[in-house]
């Protein structure tokens, strides 16, 4: 049996929680952003996902200690972990962690028992990428997957595409004499932005933040092209800015003309420059689309597909193309099969 208990799922069977976000004794994270990755007594997860919780987790302890009041530090967590694609047994079932394509180390989640195969996706893309794992499909009877992008109009262009409109962006900027800010999420988006800025010769900057992650992305064995880490004393405009969306706008350009734009799949909406408070959006994505979500079904072939993140009304289209589609609500008990 599982449960779905406060958007977190837990399965009895193995008294193994997945990526729940509350502190539990042994819990599957299967990648590293925030909403997925909290502090638990043992994390079961990848190498590489490890090395990025590890680097998260310190950065958030040293947080707590400068906040006033002082908070209590979190606990030490143990990290088990586990290569992709090489199976363990964990009583009467096996499990295996396979990439997703999301970001460094994210990881699906294969469980096999006597009932049959249980695939859980966590937030994955079809979609290339340069800093990342090429993403697999799995056969199972079950699929729980996310489906953030579970409506029709969320095609997103061609990689090759986007890479051409992430380069124009920040060239036309440069070349009308205004820094190109990018921003992009500190872990993943900002690799892959680094990585497609680096390839056609733009010369990049970063926030802090992204450049601590990027450190990590190169101990795991990610090559990433040069870059230099932000100095408001130093930055002069004339290189593209990469930054968190939610950090604090760059002190060094407070006098300087500039340009922004966010990497969000959500650019495909119309509104969705002006919603992050950017000039431009460009649909640069690390989840899959909807024809990527249709394409995944299709190749694992599930008896049954359930969904716990994303549009409900992806269930109705799921039906509609013959396919026995749920979506979970909270406290929900299911048998795996």
């Amino acid at each position: 049996m599982f449960t779905l208990t406060e958007r977190s799922l837990y399965v009895a069977d193995l008294d193994l929680w997945i990526d729940s976000l509350r502190p539990r004794a042994r819990c599957y994270v299967s990648h590293g952003h925030s909403d997925h990755a909290h502090e638990h007594d043992t994390i079961v997860t990848t190498p590489a996902n490890a090395k990025i919780c590890r680097s998260r987790f310190a950065r958030s302890a040293v947080r707590a200690k400068q906040t006033t009041p002082p908070r209590r530090p979190p606990p030490a967590c143990d990290f088990e972990e586990h290569a992709f694609n090489e199976p363990w047994s964990d009583g009467e079932h096996t499990l295996t962690l396979f990439p997703a394509g999301h970001v460094l180390g994210s990881a699906q989640l294969l469980i096999e028992g006597e009932r049959g195969r249980f695939v859980y996706t966590g937030d994955f893309k079809l979609a290339r990428s340069y800093t990342c794992e090429s993403p697999e499909v799995k056969r199972c009877d079950v699929l729980l997957m996310e489906c953030t992008f579970g409506r029709p109009h969320y095609v997103f262009p061609s990689r090759d595409e986007v890479e051409d409109a992430v380069v124009a962006f920040a060239t036309r900027a440069l070349e009308d004499g205004c820094a190109p800010i990018f921003y992009a999420y500190s872990l993943g988006k900002a690799q892959e932005a680094i990585a497609i800025l680096g390839k056609a010769g733009v010369p990049v900057t970063v926030h802090g933040a992204i450049d601590a992650m990027a450190r990590v992305y190169r101990t795991a064995g990610v090559q990433l092209p040069s870059y230099e880490r932000y100095d408001a004393a130093a930055y002069d405009g004339t290189r593209a800015l990469i930054w968190p969306p939610s950090a604090t706008q760059p002190k060094a350009l407070r006098n300087k003309p500039s340009r922004s734009v966010v990497l969000t799949g959500w650019a495909v909406d119309k509104n969705a420059a002006f919603r992050y408070g950017a000039d431009a959006a460009i649909p640069l994505s690390d989840h899959a689309d909807y024809a990527q979500l249709l394409r995944y079904v299709e190749l694992a072939q599930p008896r049954k597909v359930l969904l716990n993140h994303g549009w409900r009304d992806f269930v109705w289209r799921l039906r509609r193309l013959g396919i026995d589609a749920t979506f979970l609500a909270a406290n929900e008990q299911l048998a795996l099969f």
